[in-house]
């Protein structure tokens, strides 16, 4: 039996007429750019962040890159992250043309490990960027107490946990910044490119609103250089429409993830993710474990038409684009070791139990 990584088809197909009807709203009414889907979707996810302000913008990969310009990052600055996410988090930094600084994982959560951060700051460090890796928040109280001693700023990169929590309290909440992406795969996945900034702090949401729109206000009076970077009203429209089904949909994914920790518990060859006891809401954007034979589980999975992905498969130390860093490549090894083993297995929301059980007893049989 085929089972697809992620049918977002199905999706479409249970929310079918709701989409079609906010869509064709959009395009009678003709506010394409920043119209009022985008002002009752900020106002809406602010309040599921807990905090006062968001701001949408283009795409998750925008997020991080306005939030980190609005901390003032710019050249010869450098900011703390982990050596092991997806690019935009380290790509942003260069954008801007300060120096990523890579700290190594967790090997449990791979996550980014609070006890290595102090080591790395210096006096040119101006920012902390904690990444919320595959839906579960990192290890925040640690990292918040180092960048408040060191008066360093703080922005999440919760592209993959929208409505998760740390200690009762949901990402995105913590850091001056918290960063979000709309991108299909997501939890809360747009129809295309999107993204959003929350924060708390009344003169960061003024910037914010201002680089978003080329750096001007009013219109054509420019004090800074901005971007061109708003999140599309239609696209507004869509994730108002998913909003209401965030919560069960990330629900559905926690019971597939129970099912499979049962299934796979006491299975050597298999490390299934690991849930802290602070993390009150994993909302596993991904189901990631990590087997000690790869190359052999995915021929199982092609074999039989079962989608996979490796998130990630080259941490940031290693990428070529960053050679001019000078790291050895044993340098962080939690994660060059993660990106040997990790692959990323079904977890959407839709899949059936049928579908689950082909996934469980290929892998299975892969491993055994």
């Amino acid at each position: 039996m085929a089972v697809p990584l992620l049918d977002l088809s199905r999706q479409y197909e249970y929310l079918k007429p709701e989409l079609d009807k906010a869509v064709v709203k959009v395009l009678t009414h003709g506010r394409f750019i920043l119209g009022p889907e985008v002002k009752e979707l900020e106002e809406k996810l602010a309040q599921l962040c807990a905090v006062k302000h968001a701001s949408g913008v283009a795409s998750g990969t925008d997020a991080l890159l306005l939030a980190l310009n609005a901390c003032g990052i710019g050249p010869d600055d450098e900011v703390i992250t982990t050596d092991f996410s997806f690019f935009a988090t380290a790509g942003v930094v260069s954008r801007l043309g300060a120096r990523p600084v890579f700290v190594d994982i967790e090997p449990d959560t791979y996550n980014i490990d609070p006890n290595l951060i102090e080591a790395a700051i210096t006096p040119k460090t101006k920012a902390i960027v904690p990444v919320h890796l595959f839906g579960q928040l990192a290890d925040m109280d640690p990292i918040m107490d180092i960048a408040r001693r060191h008066n360093i700023k703080v922005v999440e990169d919760a592209a993959q946990a929208i409505g998760a929590e740390y200690k009762g309290r949901p990402a995105g909440s913590f850091g001056d910044y918290g960063c979000f992406s709309f991108y299909p795969s997501k939890n809360l996945g747009a129809g295309g490119d999107g993204g959003l900034i929350v924060t708390d702090n009344d003169d960061n949401i003024e910037l914010l609103r201002i680089l978003r729109v080329h750096g001007a206000k009013p219109k054509y009076y420019h004090r800074i250089i901005g971007y061109n970077s708003r999140l599309a009203t239609i696209q507004a429209a869509v994730l108002l429409v998913k909003l209401p089904h965030l919560r069960k949909w990330s629900e559905k994914r926690i019971e597939h993830a129970r099912i499979y920790d049962e299934a796979f518990h006491g299975i050597d060859a298999i490390t299934c993710p690991a849930v802290k006891e602070y993390s009150t809401f994993h909302i596993y954007n991904q189901y990631t474990i990590a087997v000690d034979n790869r190359s052999r589980l995915i021929d199982a999975l092609k074999k039989v038409s079962i989608g996979f992905e490796i998130y990630y498969p080259v941490p940031f130390h290693l990428q070529e684009c960053f050679a001019y860093l000078g790291h050895k490549p044993d340098e962080f090894p939690v994660s060059t070791r993660a990106a040997g083993k990790v692959i990323s297995i079904p977890i959407y929301p839709e899949m059936t139990e049928v579908e689950q059980a082909e996934v469980i007893d290929t892998v299975k049989k892969a491993v055994s």
